[in-house]
């Protein structure tokens, strides 16, 4: 193989290593899914499911929004009581238009880390208990970092270019060994 072949094919698989990365982000309807513990800009939430019922809680400094589906359909849970209680103590309740959604002030902030939750549910003749755990973190959590690694979004970029450095390198290499050899080889 000559010399120019070899770099110009050094050169394509540099450009496509570099731009693999680029290839492997996600793209429309496959983005990574959200976390669902507090983390940058997010609020503390919970989830609680059985076979009947979904229930998810945002809690919003002493505002607490819950919102009730029927687990099979995610269709709101219309018509619907609820009765919850956090780390063990009743919460009052009020609702939100009877489509499955319901606000609570609390009556003073959660502390930080976990509380439980255990909600009772009655829809017509159907009645389910759901559990869940409210995760609150402080927030020193809060911000990019907690999102994940900035590492985890880049080192595959880094990664591309250090390689492409690499297989640029070595094809210089090889080209100033190639026209060593010629003028060796030429002078014999």
């Amino acid at each position: 193989m000559t010399n120019s072949l070899w770099l110009t094919r050094a050169r394509s698989l540099a450009v496509v290593l570099a731009l693999l990365p680029a290839w492997s982000v996600a793209h429309e309807g496959h983005d990574d899914e959200a976390p669902v513990a507090a983390g940058a800009g997010m609020l503390p939430r919970f989830t609680a499911v059985s076979d009947a019922f979904e229930l998810v809680g945002v809690l919003d400094g002493q505002r607490l929004s819950l919102y009730l589906d029927h687990a099979a359909d995610n269709r709101p849970a219309e018509g619907a009581r609820l009765d919850l209680e956090i780390n063990g103590r009743p919460v009052a309740l009020s609702q939100s238009g009877g489509d499955g959604r319901f606000e609570a002030l609390l009556p003073e902030p959660l502390p930080e880390g976990e509380a439980a939750v255990a909600a009772v549910v009655a829809v017509g003749a159907a009645n389910d208990v759901l559990a869940g755990t409210l995760d609150i973190h402080g927030h020193a959590e809060s911000g990019p970092e907690s999102a994940g690694s900035p590492w985890r979004t880049r080192a595959p970029w880094i990664a591309g270019a250090v390689l492409a450095l690499v297989l640029a390198a070595v094809a210089l290499r090889r080209r100033a060994g190639a026209g060593r050899r010629t003028a060796i080889g030429g002078a014999a």
